[in-house]
């Protein structure tokens, strides 16, 4: 096109011609004159507007060189490509390849769908880059000297990068060389190199923004991270941790998805510790601990596989070196209040009705700082048919089975003390006969033969002796449901549901146990080696339903707005009382009693919206609650609370400070949290605690307040740690935390590593 227009201006007479009319090829918007320099050379002076393809360039005054398609512009220089526009003093630019230099210009480029701008209420996918010098050196890469960019694309951006030297592709990454973050103006961050990677899927290779943070016990945090996208189904992050107070981290973790049912996640840790001294007060007095310097470890992970056959096998690891290190180094009370470390795997499978599984698994709980229990299966191995019927007969077998190498240990001050695994054989056929003779009634008889082999047993003393042992008893009982009892009703005004059902449902079992001749001297380790023989179990109990029909959304809806059961068991031999799986108190030191804690169970539903669970042991013998758990939530489309109370006797004895005298020590904790949000999470916070009401110690609290909108947005993190006492020679104070974030559109989140990017900030 451009060769065309210049074989046309040949045709004018004269060195310079004044252009009143179209000339083919140009856009003529003011009057602008031709100057013919060379053969191929040319001067165009005025509004110049010059169009080839999808490119147009405008400036007062243009060189055009037809060898080379070079173009020479000067003053208000403006090219405006199909994705992309750059404002310059002065260019050189090259109309074919659509590549060249700009002097003291600014641009803008689209990043279309590569950026998420909804939760920053920024309608143009733009970003904005500026420089001294900005060479565009491909369709969509740019090199920019002693410059900046943005995607904030405002008059005045509320954040933006500046560099002495800039390297923009805006389909791959950013890499900036002693760069300055600022908001609304002002630097707050300094980075001596920064690669971000801009893609679609996030996951383009280069160095991540680093974090910061604050915390009493740790000091100051800097984190840094390098993200390596392996492939399409596999990536890699490697960190460092800088701390004030608490030394230098470093991990990695490795996720991978290869495939369905292939999928797993890998994180190391490892924390290298300086001496630290500690100060603690006894009775107004003040002493200091010296924490010798250390390094500590952290393994966790899981994964996924799909075997032949329809065989599926996982794996699991959550380990640590050091208790103290795991309990002060994590955001949540689960994890900083988790006092077990874990390995293991599971291959497991079927086939018609049978079904094969095979378990690995490694627990130590720790009590104190080198003072733990070790309990798991190393393997264990089940195989279970379910229930077939026999022949035409209203009768049904099935087998259960496991063969189980179990541990059991007890370690103290890193030394095992107690060892009392041993290799366990269970076999369990069992016969049932369901039967309806009315709608209104259901019985479900069963007969189980019970044999059970331990390689090890009890002597007469009472030591564990390499003496193996058999168990043998019969199990017969039956579960009888009914009769029901049911009212319909109609409400004959308000707001709520117009049809109801109230629905009784009483229930009776009955399982009696043959002698067992030699239980004192089995190693009970689990649940089913405390089975007592001899004794009859008789469980009654109601539950009340109420079920509303009502019209919601256009349909009609039925929901189950109130359960209430009651139930209580009777033991022929009081001593079975005290180990019945299905009431939690039963294995805490419960005395012999012919009765068991009456348990009250509610759920109540009243509305869509709202929610709660009640549960309750109370013990008729002591006339005391043993165990109570009450949660609750209710949500919306704006906010989201739940809470919960939970009090539990543990029933281990512990000395009363006040008193001098034992006591019955128990658990007794109340939690909540409440989140809201307005204008589609462009605002909002949380709060979140966890209390111990027996020790009168607040655990943990945490305040979050979130703003996003127009590109960036701020989040406000304040937290609070109370740990507990594993190590006494090193008492570790409370620890308050305080993180703020800096979320920017189309770069990514500031904060610190530890804080946990979730959606505690209103990200999507």
């Amino acid at each position: 096109m451009s060769r065309l227009i210049l074989a046309l201006l040949m045709f004018l007479l004269g060195t310079q011609i004044a252009v009143a009319q179209t000339v083919p090829g140009l856009s003529v918007s003011k009057q602008w004159t031709i100057e013919r320099i060379g053969e191929n050379h040319w001067k165009l002076t005025g509004a110049v507007e010059i169009e080839r393809d999808d490119t147009k360039l405008f400036a007062d005054e243009v060189e055009i060189f037809n060898d080379t398609d070079r173009v020479l512009a000067r003053g208000n220089v403006v090219v405006n490509t199909q994705d992309s526009r750059i404002a310059a003093d002065r260019a050189d630019f090259n109309l074919k390849t659509k590549n060249g230099i700009f002097y003291d210009a600014a641009g803008t480029a689209s990043l279309g769908d590569k950026v998420d701008r909804s939760l920053f209420g920024t309608l143009e996918p733009d970003a904005y880059f500026y420089g001294d010098i900005i060479e565009k050196v491909g369709q969509r890469k740019y090199r920019i000297s002693k410059g900046g960019f943005t995607t904030c694309v405002q008059p005045t951006p509320r954040w933006e990068l500046t560099s002495s030297s800039v390297t923009l592709n805006l389909d791959d990454y950013a890499v900036l060389k002693n760069s300055f973050l600022k908001v609304k103006g002002v630097p707050v961050m300094y980075f001596p190199i920064m690669y971000y990677p801009i893609q679609e899927d996030d996951r383009a290779t280069g160095f991540l923004m680093p974090m910061y943070g604050n915390s009493t016990f740790r000091g100051q945090t800097i984190s840094n991270a390098f993200f390596w996208a392996i492939s399409r189904s596999q990536d890699a992050t490697f960190f460092h941790d800088w701390f004030s107070k608490a030394g230098q981290g470093k991990g990695a973790e490795y996720r991978y998805v290869l495939g369905r049912g292939s999928s797993g996640t890998f994180s190391a840790y490892q924390l290298s510790e300086p001496k630290r001294t500690f100060a603690s007060a006894t009775n107004g007095v003040t002493s200091e601990s010296i924490q010798p310097g250390r390094k500590s470890f952290e393994l966790r992970g899981n994964t996924t596989q799909a075997l032949w056959g329809g065989f599926k096998a996982t794996g699991r690891v959550d380990f640590f070196s050091d208790i103290t290190v795991r309990q002060t180094f994590n955001q949540n009370a689960f994890d900083f209040s988790s006092r077990s470390r874990t390995y293991g795997g599971n291959v497991s499978g079927s086939w018609g009705p049978n079904s094969l599984n095979g378990t690995f698994d490694w627990n130590e709980l720790f009590y104190g700082k080198n003072d733990s229990t070790l309990y798991g299966g190393t393997p264990r191995i089940s195989f279970n048919r379910a229930q077939q019927q026999i022949g035409t007969l209203p009768i049904y077998f099935s087998l259960a089975s496991e063969y189980a190498n179990l541990v059991r240990a007890t370690n103290k001050d890193g030394e095992r003390i107690i060892d009392q695994g041993l290799m366990r054989l269970d076999f369990m056929p069992t016969l049932r006969a369901p039967l309806s003779p009315w709608p209104w009634l259901t019985v479900n008889s069963s007969l189980t033969w019970r044999g059970t082999y331990y390689s090890e047993s009890l002597s007469s003393t009472g030591m564990q002796v390499p003496e193996p042992l058999t168990r043998r008893y019969i199990s017969m009982g039956s579960d009888i449901l009914g009769p029901i009892f049911t009212k319909v009703w109609e409400n004959q005004g308000g707001d709520y549901p117009k049809r109801h059902k109230h629905i009784i449902e009483p229930s009776l079992s009955i399982e009696r146990i043959t002698p067992i001749e030699n239980r004192n001297r089995i190693v009970a380790l689990e649940s089913l080696d405390f089975q007592v023989g001899g004794s009859t179990r008789i469980n009654y109990g109601v539950t009340n339903r109420l079920i509303a029909k009502y019209r919601s959304r256009g349909k009609v809806r039925t929901r189950e707005y109130l359960i209430v059961g009651i139930n209580q068991s009777y033991y022929s031999n009081p001593v079975a009382s005290q180990f019945d799986s299905a009431f939690s108190t039963s294995f805490r030191g419960r005395k012999p009693s012919n009765f068991s804690p009456i348990q009250v169970r509610i759920k109540a539903s009243p509305t869509e919206q709202l929610d709660g669970n009640f549960r309750l042991e109370w013990d008729p013998d002591i006339s005391a609650v043993q165990n109570m758990r009450v949660n609750a939530s209710y949500a919306n489309t704006y906010i989201r609370t739940t809470g919960g109370w939970s009090k539990q006797n543990l029933g281990v004895s512990i000395l009363d400070p006040k008193r001098g005298v034992p006591r019955r020590r128990s658990d007794n904790f109340v939690h909540g949290s409440t989140e809201a949000h307005v204008l589609d999470r462009m605002f909002g916070g949380s709060y979140r605690f966890n209390y111990d009401i027996g020790q009168r110690n607040m655990l943990q609290q945490r305040i979050v307040l979130f703003y996003n909108a127009q590109c960036c947005g701020f989040g406000i993190d304040y937290q609070t740690f109370n740990f507990p006492m594993l190590d006494p020679r090193f008492p570790i104070p409370q620890d308050r935390r305080f993180n703020f974030t800096i979320t920017l559109a189309g770069i990514g989140s500031i904060s610190n590593f530890f804080s946990g990017q979730d959606d505690t900030f209103g990200r999507r």
